[in-house]
């Protein structure tokens, strides 16, 4: 079990401020300006250890759990989670634990075995625990084949996000994996309702005018390939409106008698 309080290099009955204090120290010394070399992997354990450590339920249930291991050598959180396989919320933290970890398989496969994309970790872990988790499972989805899925997950964070801002930057970072996955992975991996359903959705998240025009220009060329030639002379006007440069495929264009 990572010990926070070492990471830091703080006590362990540090105060808000210390812990504050430590990990903007720590986190200075880890800028690829100042230590010429990035370590990710160190920044990661760094910010998990400030974000449990700063949050007081997350820091009570780490000290709990914490104090248990110190008294326990052989005892480790991951048997620790993996012995509570019925009960969802352990799951949830176990997904969590995994993919801090680097052990992205595993996280995949407890997720797929606890419900997959109906299994609400929301429910059972701390709102910035349960945005900064779905965005790392989204990314491994990704990244193994399962576009349909991280789509999904990144649409949900999205709206969050959005109603309630986590960090300034997150949205972005959302934003660009979920036009990464619609543009590069998900149109391969699901059928053409399927797409469209995925194209109305992106356009009900305000992205700015000439993004909007793209998904209205897929989704015109998606409903005339499925006959629906009306709908989508409709849809490419929208485009149109929001972006005028903007083109269709040619056999959309020449079927649609533009």
């Amino acid at each position: 079990m990572e010990n926070h309080y070492e990471i830091l290099g703080i006590r362990e009955d540090a105060s808000g401020a210390e812990i504050k204090r430590a990990f903007r120290e720590k986190a200075k010394r880890l800028h690829p300006d100042i230590a010429r070399t990035a370590d990710a992997g160190a920044m990661r354990r760094l910010l998990v250890a400030y974000e449990t450590l700063s949050n007081r339920d997350r820091r009570f249930e780490y000290d709990r759990i914490f104090q248990y291991a110190k008294q326990h050598d052989s005892w480790d959180y991951r048997t620790y989670l993996k012995e509570r396989s019925d009960d969802p919320e352990y799951q949830a933290k176990r997904i969590f634990f995994e993919l801090l970890h680097f052990e992205e398989d595993s996280a995949i496969k407890v997720w797929q075995e606890s419900g997959g994309i109906d299994f609400p970790l929301w429910k059972f872990l701390d709102r910035e625990d349960w945005m900064d988790c779905a965005f790392l499972l989204a990314e491994e989805l990704a990244r193994q084949g399962f576009a349909h899925e991280a789509f999904l997950i990144l649409v949900s964070l999205l709206r969050e996000e959005q109603e309630k801002p986590y960090f300034r930057h997150f949205t972005l970072d959302v934003e660009l994996l979920l036009k990464e996955v619609v543009r590069l992975k998900l149109r391969r991996t699901v059928d053409d309702e399927t797409w469209m359903d995925c194209l109305r959705a992106m356009l009900r998240l305000g992205f700015d005018a000439k993004t909007e025009a793209f998904y209205l220009k897929s989704l015109a060329e998606a409903l005339f390939k499925t006959g629906d030639k009306e709908s989508a002379r409709e849809a490419f006007e929208r485009a149109k409106t929001r972006d005028r440069k903007i083109t269709l495929c040619k056999s959309a264009r020449v079927g649609l008698g533009l």
